[in-house]
This record gives C-alpha cells, sequence and structure tokens, in this order.
C-alpha cells in the first residue's frame, strides 16, 4: 500500500525559485496527509510554456538536486515535472527522486504533442520508464504518451500497478481528462493518476481535471480547476484482483500483432 498525491496548480511559470518554494510547502503538506510519493504536473520546476529559449536556459541548470533536497527534507518521494539537458538537446522529463533525495529514473517524453513540444524538445527513446518503489511498480509517462492505449498496455504487460503521469493538457482537449484516463485504467486494471495544470501559461488555457483512478476505472480523487492536492491509496492486491476478475492482459493475443 502506498499513499500517494497530486499537486493541481498553476504554478509559477517562469519562477524557478517560487515553484520550488510551492513544491515545498506542498511536499510537507502531502507528508503530513500520509503520502509516501507526490506527482507534479508536466514542467512544474520551470513552466511549460514559456518560451523555447528561457526552457533551454532553465535545461542547463541543476534542477534535480533542489528537488531532491525537498524530497529529502520531508521524507517524501516527488516525482517532478522539468526539462532536462543531454548531449542531444533538450528533452520533457519526469524524474521521481526517492525520500533519501536519490534520483530512481527519469522518462522522457516520447509522443511531442504539436509545434509547442517539438521546437523546445527531443523526442524520448524509451516508451516506458519503470522502477519499484515502496512495493509498488510504478510506470512514468508524460501527458500526450497516455493518450496512445500501446504505452499503458506496455507498462501494465510489464506489471505496472501504476502509471503516474505528469501532465500539461490544455483546451479544447478536457475530454481527456474526464473519460480517457479511466478508460485507461480500466482497459489495464492499473492505477493511473494524471496530475494536471490549471490557469494559463503564454497562449495556452489548461483543462485541470486531474484525477486518480483505480483498476476498476473508479475515480478515487479529483480536482476541477482549482489548486488541490489530491490524494489516493495505492493497493497492489487490488491490481491482482482487478486483473483476475477482467482479464484482458490474459485474454490478449499478443501473437495476432506481430510485425505490425
Amino acid at each position: 500500500m502506498l499513499r500517494i498525491a497530486g499537486l493541481q496548480t498553476a504554478g509559477s511559470p517562469g519562477q524557478l525559485q517560487a515553484n520550488l518554494d510551492e513544491l515545498d510547502r506542498s511536499a510537507a503538506q502531502a507528508r503530513a496527509a500520509g503520502a509516501g510519493l507526490l506527482i507534479t504536473p508536466e514542467m512544474f520546476v520551470t513552466g511549460y510554456d514559456i518560451g523555447e529559449a528561457r526552457v533551454a536556459e532553465f535545461a542547463k541548470l541543476d534542477l534535480v538536486g533542489p528537488v531532491a533536497q525537498i524530497a529529502k527534507r520531508h521524507d517524501i518521494a516527488i516525482l517532478v515535472g522539468l526539462p532536462l539537458g543531454t548531449d542531444q538537446g533538450v528533452v520533457n522529463a519526469a524524474v521521481l527522486i526517492d525520500s533519501f533525495g536519490v534520483p530512481l529514473v527519469t522518462h522522457s517524453k516520447t509522443h511531442l504533442f504539436g509545434d509547442l513540444d517539438r521546437s523546445m524538445f527531443m523526442q524520448g527513446l524509451t516508451p516506458v520508464s519503470m522502477v519499484e518503489y515502496s512495493g509498488v511498480k510504478i510506470a512514468l509517462l508524460i501527458c500526450y504518451d497516455v493518450e496512445f492505449p500501446e504505452n499503458v498496455r506496455a507498462a501494465a504487460l510489464q506489471g505496472a500497478h501504476l502509471v503516474a503521469v505528469p501532465t500539461a493538457q490544455m483546451e479544447p482537449f478536457r475530454f481527456v481528462a474526464d473519460h480517457l484516463i479511466r478508460v485507461r485504467a480500466w482497459e489495464n486494471q492499473v492505477y493511473v493518476a494524471y496530475v494536471n495544470h490549471i490557469g494559463h501559461e503564454g497562449s495556452t488555457a489548461y483543462v485541470g481535471g486531474s484525477s486518480i483512478c483505480g483498476p476498476g476505472g473508479t475515480v478515487l480523487a479529483h480536482a476541477d480547476r482549482n489548486r488541490a492536492l489530491i490524494i489516493a491509496d495505492i493497493d497492489t492486491e487490488a491490481v491482482a484482483r482487478g486483473q483476475k476478475e477482467n482479464p484482458y492482459l490474459a485474454d490478449l493475443r499478443i501473437e495476432l500483432f506481430k510485425g505490425i
């Protein structure tokens, strides 16, 4: 059993220290509520729609280090969205840092959405990034990644209990937050945590609608368009029961799709 929290917020676009300060406060709040993992929106540390040049400059900094200090200070793991500089270029990343401040796994967004993503980032090459933490197998995706059923199915087939998705979902795609996330949880019998921005950045208007859905497609926690910290418990036994009672994974004739 792992209690998780998702921070839905507008953040402070382009203001690194303000976002770190908000993360510090939110980590304390989540830990006080018994959470062992806090998930932020996509690109939370810097902001998302803040311009290619500013994202590139932020990506040159050590952004993981300050988040690691917050995780260690509050004894809580943090899955944080930020830009990450690599030898090949900048990637849109989600980094899972444990409660000791140790980075465990990094996922680079594989499916870039529209001109905004493509102007700033290189595509990631790993469909699903997985790690086991506190007895829970966690798969990382970012925003548009979860809208491809193949990605979540791959996570489930690799044994994921939780698919954690920092996101920056904007108008006019509120139906993704309202409907598709429940479907992804149901069709794979896994937990899906989808954590979004609210408010505006540049020309982007965010839809909120963050949720944590259970293996049966039930919405366990939800936020509308206001700042919120949503909380739910991840029960690995519920995943096992769900996959036994609703055997999509067992009945999947995957051999039919080889070569496609």
